[in-house]
Parts: structure tokens; C-alpha cells; sequence
């Protein structure tokens, strides 16, 4: 049976912090917490609730009292509708405060860790303009906001090429310029849209899964390289043709034009042919005089300029001085691991992926490092005795998992290999916390580094340097 939902207006509720996942937090009179999307701290409004849990609400904003002097004028017209950047309405100063504070508390909250001074965060010198890597999708019945509902005009057509509405997987908002990646992104976005419009290519419907435009993918780099990929829901070889020639005719900077075509249910492409039809199958990306080989299905920090301090970070915390043996789990593409390689006498990188790895070996080739080695395995096997007897007791471990942190194997790995320091890269401060705490009677934290990858979002990345008691 559902349950039932008691909407609530309470007037008046001074916002104080932020939550979670860009939420924003009063208190109800009742005492309860009350979450809220669309405030700043600082803001007087009322609430209407739409959820009551034992604990707290959830609700927003539907009169506001007084503006907080924290708030900015959001740059996108999208703002509100769009889920892509939750805190453009948000000075970045207090931004990057609150990401700090949410560093801090999720290590002292979830972890009870004993924390030395923690070093302010590293903002970003790009608020905008700042991934390398966006991709939009097609839709044949775009979002409609409730003015255009309430409208009597005609609206035209339906056909979108945006970003999925927060929540909603088949409803997509129709996107005119987007802050998150610099031109030529937007032009290229807007130049598909009207060319496919011109030519009556079909947009696809993701309930019925029909349609010919699936999604878009752009990625830019730091040499200048500009990938443009189309995923085609299936093939039709005089319009696919005519849209990829357009594209190369009309952005004759792109140096890697790609398609796909994906008859399934969902949009991934990486167990998918991806096949080049103009230019290189690959971009490079440039950093500290490396180059990083990144295809279509690569993964690599989608914020090249504050990677770079991230790794810088990294090393700088690992302290190394050309005699060490660094284990690097979860390496990916190897970038970490050749970054902090001229520091090291040898460095493993450990990936579950094998794309991944084959990925990390030849930019080490490109590279000439001659000096790392990568191998697959999944982290909570792979450090067996004989792994170790084979490639040593490391000296220094750098981790860096996703979201969801390390496996509690993992974690009694490490510390049954007892190395003298580990650099934990986390973007989840509040996994990371978790995990550090299974640690904490091992090994004392000297250092603690949070890191805005992510401007305009709540995301915020954290390095912890950890030394053995």
C-alpha cells in the first residue's frame, strides 16, 4: 500500500546548512530536520513538505521571506530545471566552504577520526567551462516546464537534445547552452539539433524504443583535440552519412569523429562497436609533459586543469624520493601511477578492468616509463602472498576507488601489508571516512587535503595521507 503523504506548510524556517547531495537544511517546529532543493543557507522562506519520514521532511521552497547573501545570480537558463549544476545559485566562496565542512564532518561524524589541521580546500580556477567530457541525449517528446504546459501557444516540436530530468530516465530537458563545457560544445549541440531537424531524422523515444538519434558525445582536451561521437539506435546509412559529413564539413577542428549503433535497451557503449569514420580513434590528453591516449570508452578525470592539482596533491603527500615501491589500486588508465613514477624507484597499478589496463600499458610505452607495470585483478584477491612475493612489499599504497569506496577486504589487505604510508584519494568523503575508521588503530592521519573537481555542484574530491603507527 503507498504510503501516505501529509503535505505540511511551515512559515517562516531560516535555512541553515547544507545536506547531501546539494540539499539545503531547516528546522521544522516540530524540531524534525527538513531537507530542501531549492535554497541557500541564509534564506527565510516557507516550506511545503512532500515527505515525512521519523526524522526529518523533505520539502521546498514556495515563498521566499529573505534572499541569503550567500545566493548569486545563476549564469544558465536552465538552472532549476536542469539537475547539472544544484549550486550555481551559490556564491563559489561559500561553495567551496561548505564542501570543506562536509569534508570535515563526514571524517569526524562517520569515521570518529583523530584529524591533524586540514588544509583548506583547492578551489578551482575554472568555475565554468570546465569538463572535458559531456554527453546529451536525443528525445522525440523533450521536457516541458509548467509554463509551457499552461501555455495556449503552440510549443512546435517535441524533439530535445539535452540532459536526463533529475529522476526522471525517459524525459529529457532541450538544452540552448550549457556553462559546463567550453566551444566549441555548444555549437556543435545546437548544429546537430538543427541539422537533423532540417533533414527529418527521427529522435529517439526510450519508452518505445524507436527513433534514429540516440546520444552525443563530446570530448575536449587540453592539446586541442575535439572528439565528437553520434550513437545511432540503428542503422540508416544516408542519414547517418549525411549528419557525420555535415559535422566533419562544418567542424573541421574535430580530430576524432565516431559513431556507434546501439540497437538495446540502454545507452552504454562500452561492450559496443565503436567505429572511427573520420580522423583518429583517439584524443590525447596532455598533462606535466605526459600524453594520455583516451578513446571513446576511456575513462579520465573530466576536469583536466584541477586533475592535475589533485595528482599534485597525491604525490606531493606520498613524499617519495626515488627509492620507493608504490602499489597503485584502482589505476584505471595509469595515469596516478605514471604521473608519480619519476619520483619512484617502481610503481604496480591494480585495475579490475582489462580495457583499462591495456590502456595504462601503452601510455606507458608512449611515454617511455619504463619503470611501471600494470596488472588486472580484482582488489580483493589480487594481494595474495604470492602477488607479493613476486612484486615486493610496497613501500607506499596510493588508492583511489569509486564512489562507493573499498571493499572491507581490501581495507584488511592493506593493512595485513603494513606500508609505511598510504594516500587515500576519495571522491566520497563519506566512504572514505568509513573505511579510514577500519584503520584508524594502524595507522594515524598526518594530512588531509579536500579538492573542488566541480565547480557549481556539491561533489568535492579528498586526499588523506595516512602514516603507520
Amino acid at each position: 500500500m503507498a504510503r501516505k503523504t501529509n503535505r505540511l506548510i511551515f512559515e517562516q524556517v531560516e535555512v541553515i546548512d547544507t545536506a547531501a547531495k546539494g540539499k539545503s537544511v531547516g528546522k521544522a517546529p516540530d524540531g524534525r530536520v527538513i531537507f530542501l532543493s531549492n535554497t541557500v543557507p541564509g534564506d527565510v522562506v516557507d516550506v511545503q513538505t512532500f515527505k515525512k519520514r521519523k526524522a526529518y521532511y523533505e520539502g521546498k521552497a514556495i515563498k521566499f521571506h529573505t534572499y541569503s547573501n550567500k545566493r548569486t545570480t545563476p549564469k544558465c537558463e536552465h538552472f532549476g530545471t536542469c539537475g547539472g549544476c544544484k549550486w550555481q545559485d551559490m556564491d563559489y566562496s561559500f561553495q567551496l566552504a561548505y564542501k570543506q565542512n562536509e569534508v570535515v564532518n563526514n571524517l569526524k561524524r562517520i569515521g570518529h577520526l583523530e584529524l591533524p589541521e586540514i588544509e583548506p580546500i583547492l578551489g578551482s580556477e575554472q568555475q565554468f567551462f570546465y569538463r572535458n567530457k559531456m554527453e546529451f541525449s536525443f528525445s522525440d517528446s523533450r521536457w516541458l516546464t509548467q509554463d509551457e504546459i499552461n501555455s495556449e501557444e503552440d510549443l512546435g516540436d517535441k524533439n530535445a537534445l539535452g540532459f536526463h530530468i533529475p529522476g526522471m530516465w525517459d524525459k529529457i530537458l532541450d538544452v540552448k547552452k550549457c556553462w559546463l563545457q567550453e566551444d566549441p560544445s555548444n555549437a556543435i549541440r545546437n548544429a546537430v539539433k538543427s541539422f537533423a531537424l532540417k533533414h527529418q531524422m527521427e529522435f529517439f523515444n526510450t519508452r518505445n524504443q524507436t527513433g534514429f538519434l540516440r546520444t552525443l558525445m563530446i570530448r575536449t582536451s587540453s592539446t586541442g583535440d575535439l572528439m565528437v561521437l553520434i550513437q545511432f539506435f540503428k542503422e540508416h546509412k544516408a542519414h547517418r552519412t549525411l549528419l557525420l559529413d555535415f559535422l566533419s564539413e562544418t567542424f573541421p577542428q574535430i580530430t576524432s569523429l565516431q559513431y556507434v549503433i546501439n540497437g538495446k535497451a540502454n545507452d552504454t557503449i562500452y561492450d559496443q562497436e565503436v567505429i572511427c569514420y573520420k580522423g583518429n580513434d583517439h584524443i590525447f590528453e596532455d598533462m606535466e609533459g605526459l600524453k594520455f591516449k583516451i578513446n571513446a570508452k576511456s575513462f579520465y578525470q573530466t576536469n583536466s586543469q584541477q586533475a592535475y592539482e589533485l595528482y599534485k596533491v597525491t604525490r606531493e603527500f606520498a613524499g617519495l624520493t626515488g627509492n620507493e615501491l608504490v602499489y597503485d589500486l584502482y589505476t584505471g588508465t595509469g595515469t596516478i601511477a605514471q604521473f608519480v613514477a619519476k619520483q619512484a624507484k617502481k610503481v604496480i597499478g591494480v585495475e579490475a578492468v582489462p580495457d583499462a589496463i591495456k590502456a595504462a600499458k601503452q601510455n606507458a610505452q608512449f611515454n617511455g616509463i619504463n619503470n611501471v607495470d600494470f596488472y588486472v585483478g580484482d582488489m580483493k584477491v589480487v594481494f595474495n602472498d604470492e602477488f607479493l612475493k613476486t612484486h615486493g612489499q610496497p613501500d607506499v599504497i596510493i588508492t583511489d576507488p569509486p564512489r562507493d569506496g573499498m571493499h572491507k577486504d581490501v581495507v584488511q589487505q592493506l593493512l595485513s601489508i603494513a606500508p609505511k604510508k598510504i594516500v587515500y584519494v576519495s571522491c566520497n568523503s563519506a566512504t572514505q571516512a568509513r573505511d579510514l575508521a577500519l584503520m584508524k588503530d594502524e595507522y594515524k592521519i598526518t594530512r588531509v587535503q579536500p579538492v573542488d573537481m566541480f565547480p557549481q555542484t556539491f561533489h568535492v574530491e579528498n586526499v588523506v595521507l595516512l602514516e603507520r603507527l
